[in-house]
């Protein structure tokens, strides 16, 4: 199953400063919100100087949409890896569950599931890259599944947009509360529940 990880630590290769910096804020953010950390807090893990760390990204506002921006890219490479098997729509809903299901269990959270938590404090561009990674969850998860009502797999009654916004929403909401009973099993039983009413046969 493909994994979200950040395009550094993909390819194998030793990541630059800046690169390194996305990696260490990227987990800050999953694990403590964008407001619980400090820009002191990336110096000290990275044993770097705040100076260095503003030639790379001027202001924390910069390096959250930059952040939010790799983090988009690299979950629409993991969208197009699922949607362009020869699997039922039905399998490819079940690996995109997985998916948040494996960042959790790396005791993360969806990184723009967390940012959405925080929206009103944060600055509009950071707001607009929010908006515009859950449009394209929405968007992938729209055509999946009216792909699989066409053929049959799956069964839901009306817009696939809405069945989507309801499916993407769900799931944030199951990593959310799995994370406070520390039991990412919760989230396994939510997510096989959703997928299980979408596959049921029509009463």
């Amino acid at each position: 199953m493909p994994r979200v990880t950040s395009p550094a630590l993909a390819t194998g290769t030793p990541p630059g400063t800046a690169a390194q910096v996305l990696d260490v804020a990227e987990r800050l953010v999953q694990t403590r919100g964008f407001n619980g950390f400090s820009y002191a807090d990336i110096a000290a893990e990275l044993g770097i100087t705040k100076a260095t760390l503003h030639y790379h990204f001027r202001t924390k506002a910069e390096l959250g949409g930059r952040l939010i921006a790799r983090y988009t890219g690299t979950f629409r490479a993991v969208l197009e890896s699922i949607g362009a098997s020869s699997e039922p729509a039905s399998e490819k809903l079940a690996r995109y569950a997985r998916v948040y299901a494996e960042v959790l269990r790396n005791e993360r959270m969806c990184l723009c599931g967390m940012l959405a938590a925080e929206y009103s404090t944060l600055p509009p561009p950071m707001q607009q890259e929010i908006r515009r990674f859950f449009d394209l969850n929405e968007a992938w998860l729209s055509i999946v599944l009216e792909e699989g009502r066409r053929a049959g797999s799956l069964r839901f009654d009306g817009p696939a947009a809405e069945v989507a916004a309801l499916f993407l929403g769900a799931l944030e909401g199951a990593m959310l509360v799995a994370r406070s009973y520390a039991d990412p099993a919760r989230f396994d039983s939510s997510s096989a529940r959703l997928l299980n009413d979408l596959t049921a046969p029509a009463k």
